[in-house]
């Protein structure tokens, strides 16, 4: 049942849902089991991400806006230059650099899933170029389209074990968005209506705190405390059947080493690539050979081994 305090976001359902630009520039996931999450970039966001098969959807985009508060509104999808690179060759984890294009800022990223849980990760440093840390606002803003559905969505701000986390849910699959350092402020809205994006670009800074937008196009948006990191933090997106589970997945992620995360994910990817015919050319600057194979391993199901998701 619904608490009557909750704040309910205006504007349902919002606009009609969309997808995202389908030039790709790159996708991944871990080559184990137990991870069942994909995920695809362009722009230097991360736009589709897949759970529990490579076939279904779960989110549109997620992506950051950089504001300062009274009169400066950036969004780094639309208002920077791009350079993504894999962090190795033929290794489907990627450093994202996104430079804004008046030169106020740049935020370095570096994105892979867990290898033992279904969650995505994103290590994130947010670096001024003009001024510093607390002349910026920093804002997740997160598209759920669960199940492939932009309608039919709701979200929600909540905790989950006392954690502060910003949830979706639709039918049987849910979502949790989780941060190593606080959220300073959060807020679910209608797209095209309450949704933080409209907020910051009108305010240029979280003016709205909506707890819940249901049944429609809904976004979630919070702001990141910058000062508590250094800049610096993690953001952890859980999956599951329902928001608890979820939850339990992006808390259990955040609480362990993400260094070791990586380290399992990437050696996990070196030891398939390391089976493979030597076909590759070291001297070339680009691994076109390593590159295209890791991008078919990547579209391999788990369900069956060896061959593509049937539909």
């Amino acid at each position: 049942m619904s608490d009557p305090r909750e704040r309910f976001a205006p504007g349902w359902p919002g606009i009609p849902p969309r997808w995202t630009s389908s030039t790709k520039t790159g996708v991944g996931t871990s080559l184990t089991m137990q991870s069942r999450v994909w995920f695809t970039i362009s722009h230097g966001i991360l736009n589709e991400i897949y759970y529990p098969r490579v076939d279904q959807a779960c989110t549109r985009d997620l992506g950051l806006i950089v504001t300062d508060g009274s009169s400066f509104f950036s969004e780094e999808k639309r208002h920077c230059s791009f350079e993504n690179l894999a962090i190795e060759p033929g290794i489907p984890a990627y450093e994202l650099v996104n430079t804004s294009l008046d030169g106020r800022y740049r935020i370095e990223k570096e994105v892979l899933t867990d290898p033992y849980r279904n969650v995505l990760l994103q290590r994130i440093r947010f670096h001024p170029m003009q001024g510093n840390l607390r002349d910026y606002h920093l804002h997740v803003l997160l598209a759920p389209h669960l199940g492939n559905f932009g309608f039919g969505n709701t979200a929600w701000v909540g905790d989950y074990k006392s954690v502060p986390m910003l949830f979706a849910e639709r039918e049987s699959l849910a979502l949790a968005l989780a941060c190593s350092v606080p959220w300073r402020k959060r807020s679910a809205g209608f797209v095209g209506f309450s949704d933080g994006w409209q907020d910051l670009s009108q305010n240029f800074q979280l003016t709205w705190d909506y707890a819940r937008a249901e049944n429609g196009n809904v976004a979630l948006t919070g702001e990141v405390d910058l000062m508590a990191g250094g800049g610096e933090f993690v953001l952890a997106l859980g999956f599951g059947g329902i928001w608890a589970e979820a939850g339990q997945q992006a808390l259990s992620s955040l609480l362990e080493d993400y260094a070791h995360i990586r380290e399992q994910y990437v050696r996990h990817w070196k030891d398939w690539q390391m089976s493979l015919m030597k076909l590759d050319e070291p001297q070339r600057e680009c691994d076109l050979f390593r590159a295209s194979m890791a991008v078919l391993r990547s579209h391999e199901s788990k369900d069956f081994l060896g061959g593509p998701r049937i539909i």
